[in-house]
């Protein structure tokens, strides 16, 4: 007689992955990353991941990763927004004109003004917001498909932009506007490990937390030795940011002519890195909100719903012709919010922001996991799509591709990831 009692009560042993309890989709994304990143560090002898580029990189991906965020719930209610670029023209050119005419002229406001940029940019937020809670009524209440209503709206709302500037380009802006654009707007050495380390220890506090609350309501959770893996990996991940950012010094030229702007003589040896751009901080803080919006809100949870089976949604009394006009309200104010980054980036409006922006959003967020069947998909994961976007254009303008081509494979990028997830989703049953 076999004694079984020990054997069937041990529990089961799981592989190194399940035990880490990591998405095997976001292990993906970021082996791709890696590939992308190594490649084309190899072809450009190395200048690929310099700290010179890895800055640039962040703030080249902050614009297209915040509209990418609102992108996923769009493409999770099984609708797309084909207007996302032109939008963001429209936003940007409504900020550009208060800043440098309307306010003056209506409100006798001063260039310079300490309330300038500021108005400038709820104006534009407002203006983003209602154009698409517009798109939403009749893309929900007027149940126009939302391919023809942003298609429309792609044509239209890029010659609104034009209408509105004559053509022009608008700047320079505000030198407070342009903070949020990247290089003008950054942090420093010492903020910069501030801020990291404060956020490491946040993150790791909604770490321990989530296992706590688990084990409260008797959830399975993680071996110890994995929650220590994951927490380390978050740590070093942060932090290692932090320090690739401040490595960036600041050009001595540059620094010499801020001196001599206060009437100062610049030290002998000194030097001053550029840190944390607010833009990155910004992307940050969209994440954080779109995932709480995500996984913890009454919203988020009937945005899901709508996406797996509407039908359903709509009997158990959801109001999907209302989530659809905050959905894509929620997708022009992030457009508003990228037309702040965009515009402070270049320090003026010009005609063409945001070409082809409705392509690489889309790509981040399909790139990223977002089902185009609706229902699945993480805001994480459209913002590691649109570094995986960035980085394919980056590297390749910097081999010397040409612009056709770089589009080509972009293109082709977004139908193989396309192919990819159908693969992935058959393998899995999703």
């Amino acid at each position: 007689m076999t004694d079984t009692t020990g054997t069937s009560s041990a529990p089961p042993k799981r592989s190194f992955l399940k035990s880490l309890e990591i998405d095997t989709r976001l292990l993906g994304m970021i082996g791709a990353f890696v590939i992308v990143a190594i490649v084309f560090n190899v072809l450009t002898d190395g200048r690929f991941l310099t700290a010179r580029n890895v800055f640039n990189l962040t703030i080249q991906t902050v614009s297209v990763a915040i509209m990418a965020t609102g992108m996923v719930f769009i493409i999770v209610t099984r609708h797309i927004d084909l207007s996302v670029g032109s939008l963001l023209a429209t936003c940007s050119a409504v900020m550009a004109m208060l800043q440098t005419r309307w306010l003056l002229d209506w409100f006798g406001l001063d260039l310079g003004a300490d309330a300038l940029p500021w108005l400038a940019i709820v104006g534009g937020l407002i203006v983003g917001t209602a154009i698409g809670a517009f798109n939403g009524w009749l893309v929900g209440y007027l149940t126009i498909p939302a391919f023809i209503v942003t298609l429309g709206g792609l044509l239209v709302w890029r010659n609104v932009a034009w209408h509105l500037t004559n053509g022009q380009t608008i700047g320079p802006l505000d030198e407070t506007f342009q903070a949020f654009g990247g290089i003008t707007g950054t942090l420093g050495s010492t903020w910069s490990w501030i801020v990291g380390l404060v956020a490491t220890a946040l993150a790791l506090a909604a770490l321990w937390n989530a296992r706590r609350t688990k084990i409260a309501h008797g959830f399975h959770v993680k071996p110890m030795w994995a929650e220590y893996v994951v927490a380390g990996v978050i740590a070093v991940g942060i932090l290692g940011l932090v320090a690739v950012l401040t490595s960036y010094e600041i050009p001595g030229r540059v620094l010499e002519r801020q001196f001599e702007a206060r009437g100062e003589t610049m030290p002998e040896g000194y030097s001053e890195s550029y840190g944390l751009p607010i833009s990155v901080l910004l992307l940050i803080g969209v994440a954080i909100v779109m995932t709480i919006v995500a996984q913890r809100t009454r919203l988020g949870r009937y945005i899901f719903a709508t996406g797996g089976n509407p039908d359903a949604a709509e009997l158990s009394g959801i109001n999907t012709r209302l989530l659809t006009v905050k959905v894509f309200a929620i997708m022009g104010f992030l457009c508003g919010l990228s037309a702040v980054v965009a515009s402070a980036r270049l320090s003026f409006h010009s005609n063409d922001i945001g070409t082809l922006d409705e392509l690489r959003v889309i790509a981040a967020a399909v790139i990223g996991g977002t089902a185009l069947s609706g229902g699945i998909g993480t805001i994480y994961g459209a913002i590691l799509g649109a570094l995986i976007m960035q980085s394919l254009q980056s590297g390749m303008a910097m081999v010397g591709v040409d612009a056709p081509y770089q589009n080509i494979v972009v293109g082709a990028v977004l139908v193989l990831a396309v192919f990819v997830d159908i693969l992935y989703r058959r393998r899995t049953g999703d």
